[in-house]
Protein backbone atom coordinates (compact mmCIF):
# COMPACT_ATOMS: atom_id res chain seq x y z
CA UNK A 1 0.00 0.00 0.00
CA UNK A 2 1.36 3.56 -1.03
CA UNK A 3 2.71 5.17 2.27
CA UNK A 4 0.33 8.13 1.64
CA UNK A 5 -2.52 6.06 1.98
CA UNK A 6 -1.73 4.53 5.47
CA UNK A 7 -2.28 6.44 8.70
CA UNK A 8 1.07 7.16 10.16
CA UNK A 9 1.08 8.38 14.18
CA UNK A 10 1.78 12.60 14.60
CA UNK A 11 3.41 11.22 17.59
CA UNK A 12 6.60 9.85 15.63
CA UNK A 13 5.98 11.84 12.54
CA UNK A 14 5.89 15.42 14.54
CA UNK A 15 6.65 15.14 18.13
CA UNK A 16 9.26 12.07 19.18
CA UNK A 17 12.84 12.40 19.64
CA UNK A 18 14.67 9.48 17.37
CA UNK A 19 15.70 8.37 20.36
CA UNK A 20 12.69 7.54 22.13
CA UNK A 21 10.79 6.11 19.19
CA UNK A 22 14.10 4.01 19.19
CA UNK A 23 13.09 2.99 22.67
CA UNK A 24 9.81 1.54 21.28
CA UNK A 25 10.70 0.23 18.17
CA UNK A 26 10.26 -3.26 17.45
CA UNK A 27 13.90 -3.48 16.61
CA UNK A 28 14.38 -2.63 20.10
CA UNK A 29 11.72 -4.97 21.33
CA UNK A 30 12.85 -8.13 19.67
CA UNK A 31 15.96 -7.76 19.93
CA UNK A 32 15.38 -7.50 23.90
CA UNK A 33 13.58 -10.25 23.43
CA UNK A 34 16.68 -12.03 22.09
CA UNK A 35 19.19 -11.23 24.98
CA UNK A 36 16.84 -12.60 27.68
CA UNK A 37 16.42 -15.90 25.60
CA UNK A 38 20.27 -15.74 25.58
CA UNK A 39 20.85 -14.67 29.13
CA UNK A 40 18.19 -17.82 30.11
CA UNK A 41 20.04 -19.99 28.25
CA UNK A 42 23.70 -19.33 29.33
CA UNK A 43 22.16 -19.11 33.21
CA UNK A 44 20.60 -22.53 32.73
CA UNK A 45 23.89 -24.10 31.55
CA UNK A 46 25.78 -22.17 34.50
CA UNK A 47 23.80 -23.93 36.70
CA UNK A 48 23.98 -27.82 35.38
CA UNK A 49 20.86 -27.86 32.04
CA UNK A 50 22.77 -29.68 29.21
CA UNK A 51 23.17 -26.46 26.87
CA UNK A 52 25.45 -26.50 25.11
CA UNK A 53 28.53 -23.59 23.76
CA UNK A 54 27.82 -23.76 20.20
CA UNK A 55 24.08 -23.69 21.36
CA UNK A 56 24.72 -20.10 22.72
CA UNK A 57 27.52 -19.61 20.40
CA UNK A 58 24.64 -19.85 17.50
CA UNK A 59 22.46 -17.52 19.77
CA UNK A 60 24.82 -14.62 20.03
CA UNK A 61 26.09 -14.77 16.18
CA UNK A 62 22.29 -14.41 15.26
CA UNK A 63 21.73 -11.87 17.82
CA UNK A 64 21.22 -9.22 15.33
CA UNK A 65 19.98 -10.87 12.22
CA UNK A 66 16.25 -9.95 12.95
CA UNK A 67 13.51 -10.98 9.98
CA UNK A 68 10.67 -9.07 10.93
CA UNK A 69 9.06 -10.06 7.47
CA UNK A 70 9.77 -13.72 8.87
CA UNK A 71 8.45 -13.71 12.14
CA UNK A 72 5.24 -11.79 10.52
CA UNK A 73 5.05 -14.75 8.32
CA UNK A 74 5.03 -17.25 11.41
CA UNK A 75 2.57 -15.56 13.49
CA UNK A 76 0.10 -14.71 10.78
CA UNK A 77 0.34 -19.31 11.09
CA UNK A 78 0.46 -19.82 14.50
CA UNK A 79 -1.74 -16.82 15.74
CA UNK A 80 1.11 -16.28 18.57
CA UNK A 81 3.73 -13.12 18.11
CA UNK A 82 5.84 -14.85 20.93
CA UNK A 83 5.88 -18.41 19.42
CA UNK A 84 6.74 -16.42 15.75
CA UNK A 85 9.82 -14.95 17.25
CA UNK A 86 11.02 -18.48 19.01
CA UNK A 87 10.93 -19.82 15.16
CA UNK A 88 12.26 -16.74 13.69
CA UNK A 89 15.57 -17.19 15.92
CA UNK A 90 15.64 -20.76 15.78
CA UNK A 91 16.02 -20.72 11.58
CA UNK A 92 19.21 -18.31 12.04
CA UNK A 93 20.14 -20.32 14.86
CA UNK A 94 19.05 -23.79 14.72
CA UNK A 95 21.49 -25.66 16.86
CA UNK A 96 19.59 -23.46 20.05
CA UNK A 97 16.50 -24.68 18.55
CA UNK A 98 15.78 -27.14 21.45
CA UNK A 99 16.72 -24.64 24.09
CA UNK A 100 15.11 -21.45 23.27
CA UNK A 101 12.72 -20.45 25.58
CA UNK A 102 13.36 -23.13 27.90
CA UNK A 103 10.87 -23.29 30.76
CA UNK A 104 9.57 -19.96 30.17
CA UNK A 105 6.27 -18.26 29.82
CA UNK A 106 5.58 -15.61 27.19
CA UNK A 107 5.59 -12.64 30.18
CA UNK A 108 9.31 -13.67 30.64
CA UNK A 109 9.97 -11.75 27.51
CA UNK A 110 7.09 -9.63 27.71
CA UNK A 111 7.15 -8.32 30.73
CA UNK A 112 11.22 -8.03 31.07
CA UNK A 113 10.99 -6.10 27.91
CA UNK A 114 8.66 -4.10 28.72
CA UNK A 115 10.10 -3.06 32.56
CA UNK A 116 13.95 -2.60 30.96
CA UNK A 117 11.96 -0.40 27.55
CA UNK A 118 10.58 1.68 30.34
CA UNK A 119 13.35 2.24 32.85
CA UNK A 120 15.31 3.44 29.13
CA UNK A 121 12.87 5.79 28.67
CA UNK A 122 12.52 7.26 32.09
CA UNK A 123 16.35 7.92 32.01
CA UNK A 124 15.72 9.89 28.42
CA UNK A 125 12.87 11.73 30.30
CA UNK A 126 15.06 12.63 33.15
CA UNK A 127 17.72 13.85 30.98
CA UNK A 128 15.35 15.87 29.06
CA UNK A 129 13.74 17.21 32.39
CA UNK A 130 17.33 18.16 33.36
CA UNK A 131 17.99 19.77 29.77
CA UNK A 132 15.02 22.36 30.67
CA UNK A 133 16.17 22.79 33.99
CA UNK A 134 19.35 24.03 32.90
CA UNK A 135 18.00 26.22 30.58
CA UNK A 136 15.46 27.72 32.69
CA UNK A 137 18.22 28.47 35.31
CA UNK A 138 20.15 30.02 33.01
CA UNK A 139 16.82 32.27 32.12
CA UNK A 140 16.82 33.02 35.61
CA UNK A 141 20.12 34.18 36.11
CA UNK A 142 20.10 36.58 33.63
CA UNK A 143 16.83 38.10 34.63
CA UNK A 144 17.43 37.58 38.19
CA UNK A 145 16.79 41.19 39.19
CA UNK A 146 14.47 42.44 36.53
CA UNK A 147 10.68 43.84 38.36
CA UNK A 148 8.25 42.59 36.80
CA UNK A 149 4.69 42.20 38.10
CA UNK A 150 3.38 39.61 39.72
CA UNK A 151 -0.39 38.05 39.04
CA UNK A 152 -2.66 36.58 41.65
CA UNK A 153 -6.13 35.42 40.46
CA UNK A 154 -4.62 36.94 37.30
CA UNK A 155 -5.13 40.05 38.94
CA UNK A 156 -1.90 42.39 39.37
CA UNK A 157 -0.15 41.75 42.69
CA UNK A 158 2.81 42.47 44.64
CA UNK A 159 5.99 42.72 41.76
CA UNK A 160 8.17 39.69 41.71
CA UNK A 161 11.40 39.39 39.39
CA UNK A 162 11.37 38.01 35.74
CA UNK A 163 14.17 35.47 37.23
CA UNK A 164 11.97 34.13 40.33
CA UNK A 165 9.40 33.49 38.11
CA UNK A 166 11.13 31.65 36.17
CA UNK A 167 12.82 29.72 39.08
CA UNK A 168 9.21 28.61 39.76
CA UNK A 169 8.57 26.84 36.66
CA UNK A 170 12.12 25.28 37.00
CA UNK A 171 11.36 24.13 40.31
CA UNK A 172 8.28 22.63 39.90
CA UNK A 173 10.37 20.77 36.89
CA UNK A 174 13.24 19.57 39.52
CA UNK A 175 10.41 18.30 41.83
CA UNK A 176 9.33 15.67 38.76
CA UNK A 177 12.74 15.25 38.19
CA UNK A 178 12.96 13.81 41.46
CA UNK A 179 9.90 11.91 40.81
CA UNK A 180 11.33 10.68 37.57
CA UNK A 181 14.59 9.46 39.64
CA UNK A 182 12.13 8.05 42.25
CA UNK A 183 10.49 6.02 40.02
CA UNK A 184 13.45 4.23 38.01
CA UNK A 185 14.77 3.51 41.39
CA UNK A 186 11.76 1.74 42.59
CA UNK A 187 11.54 -0.33 39.38
CA UNK A 188 11.47 -3.95 39.28
CA UNK A 189 12.60 -6.76 36.94
CA UNK A 190 10.16 -9.35 36.93
CA UNK A 191 12.45 -12.09 36.58
CA UNK A 192 12.09 -15.99 35.71
CA UNK A 193 8.64 -17.01 37.56
CA UNK A 194 6.62 -19.42 35.32
CA UNK A 195 3.49 -19.04 33.73
CA UNK A 196 1.77 -18.17 37.34
CA UNK A 197 4.41 -17.01 39.17
CA UNK A 198 5.20 -20.22 40.96
CA UNK A 199 8.31 -20.89 39.33
CA UNK A 200 6.85 -24.67 39.02
CA UNK A 201 8.35 -25.19 35.56
CA UNK A 202 11.96 -24.15 36.57
CA UNK A 203 11.63 -26.40 39.63
CA UNK A 204 11.00 -29.12 37.38
CA UNK A 205 13.76 -28.22 35.41
CA UNK A 206 16.20 -28.36 38.23
CA UNK A 207 14.72 -31.34 40.21
CA UNK A 208 13.15 -29.49 42.70
CA UNK A 209 16.22 -27.73 43.76
CA UNK A 210 14.87 -24.30 45.05
CA UNK A 211 18.49 -22.73 45.21
CA UNK A 212 19.39 -22.90 41.68
CA UNK A 213 15.55 -21.45 40.91
CA UNK A 214 16.77 -18.52 43.14
CA UNK A 215 19.72 -17.97 41.61
CA UNK A 216 18.57 -18.37 37.91
CA UNK A 217 16.29 -15.58 39.18
CA UNK A 218 18.96 -13.30 39.97
CA UNK A 219 21.72 -14.55 36.98
CA UNK A 220 19.10 -13.61 34.83
CA UNK A 221 18.50 -10.14 36.45
CA UNK A 222 21.85 -9.37 36.32
CA UNK A 223 23.28 -10.28 32.79
CA UNK A 224 19.95 -8.26 31.78
CA UNK A 225 21.87 -5.36 33.25
CA UNK A 226 19.34 -5.69 36.68
CA UNK A 227 20.40 -5.46 40.33
CA UNK A 228 19.45 -8.62 42.24
CA UNK A 229 17.61 -6.35 44.59
CA UNK A 230 16.26 -5.80 41.83
CA UNK A 231 13.74 -8.66 41.44
CA UNK A 232 9.59 -8.83 42.08
CA UNK A 233 10.05 -10.79 45.27
CA UNK A 234 6.74 -12.68 44.06
CA UNK A 235 4.20 -12.41 40.61
CA UNK A 236 1.38 -13.70 38.91
CA UNK A 237 1.98 -14.56 35.64
CA UNK A 238 2.69 -10.68 35.06
CA UNK A 239 4.60 -7.94 36.86
CA UNK A 240 1.76 -5.85 38.77
CA UNK A 241 0.04 -3.90 36.17
CA UNK A 242 -0.33 -1.25 38.99
CA UNK A 243 3.47 -0.34 38.18
CA UNK A 244 2.21 1.15 34.72
CA UNK A 245 -0.28 3.44 36.14
CA UNK A 246 2.41 4.75 38.32
CA UNK A 247 4.93 5.27 35.72
CA UNK A 248 1.80 7.17 33.62
CA UNK A 249 1.37 9.27 36.99
CA UNK A 250 4.69 10.51 37.17
CA UNK A 251 4.97 11.11 32.96
CA UNK A 252 1.37 13.08 33.75
CA UNK A 253 3.07 15.48 37.01
CA UNK A 254 5.91 16.27 34.46
CA UNK A 255 3.49 17.24 31.54
CA UNK A 256 1.41 19.32 34.19
CA UNK A 257 4.31 21.54 34.95
CA UNK A 258 5.54 21.69 31.47
CA UNK A 259 1.88 22.85 30.56
CA UNK A 260 2.07 25.51 33.02
CA UNK A 261 5.06 26.92 31.94
CA UNK A 262 3.82 27.18 28.62
CA UNK A 263 0.57 28.87 29.63
CA UNK A 264 2.38 31.24 31.29
CA UNK A 265 4.43 32.67 28.58
CA UNK A 266 1.05 32.56 26.33
CA UNK A 267 -0.73 34.72 28.83
CA UNK A 268 2.89 36.35 29.20
CA UNK A 269 3.13 36.73 25.26
CA UNK A 270 -0.30 38.04 24.81
CA UNK A 271 0.77 41.22 26.63
CA UNK A 272 3.94 41.49 24.63
CA UNK A 273 6.34 41.15 27.91
CA UNK A 274 7.73 37.68 26.01
CA UNK A 275 8.08 35.52 22.62
CA UNK A 276 8.76 32.09 22.21
CA UNK A 277 11.75 31.59 19.67
CA UNK A 278 10.31 32.52 16.07
CA UNK A 279 11.78 31.67 13.35
CA UNK A 280 13.07 34.73 10.29
CA UNK A 281 10.62 33.05 8.04
CA UNK A 282 7.82 31.40 9.81
CA UNK A 283 4.17 32.29 9.53
CA UNK A 284 1.96 33.09 12.56
CA UNK A 285 -1.14 33.03 10.16
CA UNK A 286 -2.11 31.75 6.64
CA UNK A 287 -4.92 35.24 6.76
CA UNK A 288 -3.14 37.72 9.30
CA UNK A 289 0.79 38.19 8.32
CA UNK A 290 1.39 40.28 11.32
CA UNK A 291 0.73 37.15 13.74
CA UNK A 292 2.92 35.68 15.64
CA UNK A 293 1.42 32.71 17.58
CA UNK A 294 3.40 31.27 20.62
CA UNK A 295 2.82 27.90 18.64
CA UNK A 296 5.53 26.12 20.49
CA UNK A 297 3.69 26.40 23.56
CA UNK A 298 0.45 25.69 22.25
CA UNK A 299 1.85 22.39 21.42
CA UNK A 300 3.63 21.72 25.09
CA UNK A 301 -0.27 22.40 25.92
CA UNK A 302 -2.37 20.32 23.65
CA UNK A 303 0.25 17.17 23.51
CA UNK A 304 0.72 17.19 27.73
CA UNK A 305 -3.36 17.01 27.89
CA UNK A 306 -2.66 13.90 26.22
CA UNK A 307 -0.16 12.86 28.37
CA UNK A 308 -2.30 13.49 31.53
CA UNK A 309 -5.25 11.91 29.89
CA UNK A 310 -3.71 8.47 29.25
CA UNK A 311 -3.04 8.13 33.20
CA UNK A 312 -6.37 6.29 33.82
CA UNK A 313 -6.22 3.13 31.31
CA UNK A 314 -3.55 1.95 33.07
CA UNK A 315 -5.39 2.11 36.28
CA UNK A 316 -8.34 0.63 35.15
CA UNK A 317 -6.30 -2.42 33.44
CA UNK A 318 -4.70 -2.76 37.08
CA UNK A 319 -8.06 -2.81 38.88
CA UNK A 320 -9.42 -5.32 35.93
CA UNK A 321 -6.48 -7.63 36.42
CA UNK A 322 -8.45 -10.99 37.18
CA UNK A 323 -6.65 -13.38 39.48
CA UNK A 324 -3.02 -14.38 38.08
CA UNK A 325 -3.65 -12.43 34.60
CA UNK A 326 -5.86 -11.50 31.95
CA UNK A 327 -5.31 -11.10 28.45
CA UNK A 328 -7.48 -7.84 28.05
CA UNK A 329 -4.42 -5.54 29.13
CA UNK A 330 -1.97 -6.46 26.17
CA UNK A 331 -4.10 -4.01 23.51
CA UNK A 332 -4.35 -1.39 25.82
CA UNK A 333 -0.90 -1.47 26.58
CA UNK A 334 0.66 -1.56 23.72
CA UNK A 335 -0.71 2.27 23.14
CA UNK A 336 -0.56 3.26 26.91
CA UNK A 337 3.05 2.16 27.19
CA UNK A 338 4.89 4.30 24.72
CA UNK A 339 2.87 7.14 23.60
CA UNK A 340 2.73 9.02 27.11
CA UNK A 341 6.25 8.93 26.30
CA UNK A 342 6.36 9.04 22.87
CA UNK A 343 4.17 13.02 23.19
CA UNK A 344 6.12 13.70 26.75
CA UNK A 345 9.13 13.44 24.66
CA UNK A 346 8.05 16.13 22.53
CA UNK A 347 7.16 18.34 25.01
CA UNK A 348 9.98 18.03 26.62
CA UNK A 349 12.36 18.91 23.38
CA UNK A 350 9.88 21.70 22.77
CA UNK A 351 10.05 22.88 26.34
CA UNK A 352 14.23 23.49 26.14
CA UNK A 353 13.98 24.78 22.90
CA UNK A 354 11.61 27.91 24.22
CA UNK A 355 13.80 27.76 27.35
CA UNK A 356 16.88 28.69 25.89
CA UNK A 357 15.69 30.56 23.16
CA UNK A 358 12.64 32.66 24.99
CA UNK A 359 13.01 36.46 24.17
CA UNK A 360 12.19 38.50 26.98
CA UNK A 361 11.49 42.20 26.08
CA UNK A 362 12.40 44.47 29.33
CA UNK A 363 10.62 47.44 28.43
CA UNK A 364 7.37 46.09 27.73
CA UNK A 365 7.55 44.59 31.50
CA UNK A 366 8.56 47.84 32.91
CA UNK A 367 5.66 49.53 31.52
CA UNK A 368 3.10 47.11 32.53
CA UNK A 369 4.53 47.23 35.66
CA UNK A 370 4.39 51.09 36.19
CA UNK A 371 0.62 50.86 35.34
CA UNK A 372 0.16 49.45 38.91
CA UNK A 373 3.16 49.94 40.65
CA UNK A 374 1.22 53.37 42.09
CA UNK A 375 -1.79 51.45 43.37
CA UNK A 376 0.96 49.24 44.86
CA UNK A 377 2.81 51.66 46.34
CA UNK A 378 0.14 53.19 48.68
CA UNK A 379 0.65 51.50 51.72
CA UNK A 380 4.51 52.57 51.53
CA UNK A 381 3.20 56.05 51.07
CA UNK A 382 0.49 55.94 53.93
CA UNK A 383 3.56 54.17 55.83
CA UNK A 384 5.78 57.51 55.14
CA UNK A 385 3.03 59.82 55.52
CA UNK A 386 2.34 58.58 59.40
CA UNK A 387 5.82 58.78 60.33
CA UNK A 388 5.28 62.27 59.10
CA UNK A 389 2.85 62.71 61.98
CA UNK A 390 -0.74 61.51 59.73
CA UNK A 391 -3.67 59.45 61.63
CA UNK A 392 -3.04 56.13 59.50
CA UNK A 393 -7.12 55.27 59.11
CA UNK A 394 -7.48 59.07 57.23
CA UNK A 395 -4.86 58.07 55.28
CA UNK A 396 -6.12 55.13 54.33
CA UNK A 397 -9.60 56.14 53.37
CA UNK A 398 -8.36 59.29 51.50
CA UNK A 399 -6.01 56.98 49.21
CA UNK A 400 -8.30 54.61 49.27
CA UNK A 401 -10.73 57.18 47.36
CA UNK A 402 -8.11 58.33 45.02
CA UNK A 403 -7.73 54.38 43.85
CA UNK A 404 -10.92 54.24 43.17
CA UNK A 405 -11.27 57.06 41.42
CA UNK A 406 -8.29 56.86 39.52
CA UNK A 407 -8.71 53.15 38.51
CA UNK A 408 -12.36 54.33 37.34
CA UNK A 409 -10.93 57.00 34.84
CA UNK A 410 -8.36 54.55 33.60
CA UNK A 411 -11.17 52.10 32.93
CA UNK A 412 -13.73 54.40 31.50
CA UNK A 413 -11.38 56.53 29.64
CA UNK A 414 -8.52 54.13 28.65
CA UNK A 415 -6.24 56.97 30.39
CA UNK A 416 -3.13 56.50 31.82
CA UNK A 417 -2.81 55.93 35.71
CA UNK A 418 -2.50 59.45 37.48
CA UNK A 419 -2.90 58.08 41.05
CA UNK A 420 0.75 59.97 41.89
CA UNK A 421 -0.41 62.76 40.55
CA UNK A 422 -3.75 63.07 43.03
CA UNK A 423 -1.59 61.99 45.83
CA UNK A 424 1.06 64.79 45.43
CA UNK A 425 -1.54 67.30 45.14
CA UNK A 426 -3.22 66.14 48.24
CA UNK A 427 -2.07 68.05 51.28
CA UNK A 428 -2.22 65.40 53.37
CA UNK A 429 0.85 63.67 51.89
CA UNK A 430 2.67 66.87 51.15
CA UNK A 431 5.77 65.87 53.11
CA UNK A 432 5.81 62.83 51.60
CA UNK A 433 8.73 62.16 48.96
CA UNK A 434 6.06 60.38 46.46
CA UNK A 435 8.85 59.57 43.76
CA UNK A 436 10.96 57.63 46.41
CA UNK A 437 8.40 55.40 47.27
CA UNK A 438 7.61 54.07 43.62
CA UNK A 439 11.05 52.51 42.60
CA UNK A 440 9.90 48.72 41.96
CA UNK A 441 13.30 47.39 43.78
CA UNK A 442 11.80 48.36 46.65
CA UNK A 443 8.95 46.13 46.03
CA UNK A 444 10.25 42.25 45.07
CA UNK A 445 11.50 41.66 48.76
CA UNK A 446 14.26 38.34 48.57
CA UNK A 447 13.44 37.52 44.80
CA UNK A 448 16.82 37.90 44.04
CA UNK A 449 18.43 35.98 46.88
CA UNK A 450 15.55 33.50 46.02
CA UNK A 451 16.86 33.38 42.60
CA UNK A 452 20.53 32.88 43.49
CA UNK A 453 19.98 30.58 46.68
CA UNK A 454 17.73 28.12 44.07
CA UNK A 455 20.57 28.15 41.42
CA UNK A 456 22.84 26.84 44.09
CA UNK A 457 20.95 24.65 46.00
CA UNK A 458 18.90 22.89 43.38
CA UNK A 459 19.78 23.84 39.72
CA UNK A 460 23.67 23.54 40.28
CA UNK A 461 23.04 19.86 41.88
CA UNK A 462 21.15 18.73 38.96
CA UNK A 463 23.76 20.34 36.42
CA UNK A 464 26.17 17.95 38.28
CA UNK A 465 23.98 15.04 37.61
CA UNK A 466 23.57 15.72 33.91
CA UNK A 467 26.34 17.15 32.68
CA UNK A 468 26.31 15.32 29.74
CA UNK A 469 22.84 17.06 28.76
CA UNK A 470 23.01 20.45 30.33
CA UNK A 471 24.75 22.14 27.27
CA UNK A 472 22.46 20.60 24.71
CA UNK A 473 20.06 22.44 22.68
CA UNK A 474 16.92 20.78 21.61
CA UNK A 475 16.27 19.59 17.89
CA UNK A 476 12.65 19.46 17.12
CA UNK A 477 10.29 18.59 14.49
CA UNK A 478 7.86 21.45 12.71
Amino acid sequence: MDEAMQYRSPLAARNASPAMQAIWSERRRFLTWRKLWIALAEAEKELGLPITDEQISQMREALETLDLDRAAEHERRVRHDVMAHIHTFAEVAPAARPIIHLGATSQFVGCNTDMTLIRDALRLVAAKLARAINALGNLALRYRDQPTLAYTHYQPAQPTTVGKRVSLWAHDMALCLEEVEHRIAALRFRGVKGATGTQASFLDLFDGDHEKVDTLDRLVAEKMGWEPEKLFTVTGQTYPRVVDGLVAGTLSAVAAVCAKFATDLRLLSHSRQVDEPFGQQQVGSSAMPYKRNPMKCERICGLSRFVIGMTATPYTTAAEQWMERTLDDSSARRLTLPEPFLALDGVLDLVAVVADGLIVYPAVIAAELEKELPFIATESIMMEAVRQGGDRQSLHEVLRQHCVDAAQRMKEEGATNDLLDRIRKDPLFAQVDVDATVDPRRFIGRAVQQVDRFLVEIVEPIRQRYPEVCGQVAEISV
